[in-house]
């Protein structure tokens, strides 16, 4: 790459920095639903034409926002699971599950981007997936770990689900049973209701305590979708293990 070329690579890194630093103060600021081009370039002194060559329209900055905020929380949790990896399934479900809580409490606005009330109009692309899966992609792993390890007690799973559940594992978790990952979605969108009450204030004047309240309700959370604590010895009548 020639001189020139590369200046104008890291002049243009920069400038995308500088868009999404101000297009992510005016999200705490005002919202996501009232982002607006126009204003971002004003607060940066650019021209609207300007900041159109690097993002062609509020949705093209909306979606590198979104992306950014997905991948920064499944960083921090992989990071977190890094730290523990060589532990039980328990122990690394729960660090995973703390890592995206203190994520969200470190990054509310946004946490609210990517789990909080849709932005009318928009419609999320494709390219918003990958980054979404992390802390999914994590939380299977750990289901499988344990089901080639100790194995995972089953969840009982209603006949009239027997069709979603199947279909549910097919896509997300073919080697997983069924009844295991139609647990984990379940599971999947509690976690999130937790930090999002946490975060928005459902909680104010109902759980002061929050931290051990949050420990205690993903450790059931994990029992919900079959992990199998150091201390059980059997499966309690939750159900048959599988995968021992």
């Amino acid at each position: 790459m020639s001189t020139a070329k590369g200046a104008r690579a890291r002049a243009r890194i920069e400038v995308t920095a500088a868009i999404k630093d101000e297009a992510r103060r005016q999200l705490a600021e005002d919202g996501a639903a009232k982002l607006s081009l126009r204003a971002v370039a004003r607060e940066l002194g650019m021209v609207s034409s300007a900041l159109y060559r690097y993002f062609p329209s509020r949705d093209d900055l909306l979606t590198a926002l979104i992306i950014d905020a997905y991948d920064s929380l499944g960083a921090a949790a992989e990071t977190a699971h890094a730290e523990v990896a060589d532990a039980g399934p328990v122990r690394r479900w729960t660090a995973v599950c703390e890592a995206v809580r203190e994520w969200a409490l470190g990054h509310p606005h946004e946490y609210a981007l990517i789990y909080g009330s849709p932005v009318p109009g928009y419609v999320a692309p494709a390219t918003t997936v990958p980054a979404a899966s992390r802390v999914g992609l994590l939380l299977i792993g750990i289901l499988r770990d344990a089901q080639q390890g100790a194995g995972v007690a089953l969840p009982p799973l209603p006949a009239e689900l027997g069709p979603e559940a199947r279909r549910l594992a097919d896509d997300l978790a073919p080697d997983l049973p069924p009844a295991v990952v139609t647990a984990l979605v379940a599971a999947w969108a509690q976690l999130y209701g937790l930090v999002g009450f946490e975060l928005f204030g459902q909680f104010n004047r109902v759980v002061e305590d929050r931290e051990p309240f949050f420990r205690h309700a993903v450790a059931q959370l994990g029992h919900g979708v079959g992990l199998v604590f150091p201390q059980d010895t059997g499966t309690g009548g939750r159900g048959s293990r599988a995968g021992s």
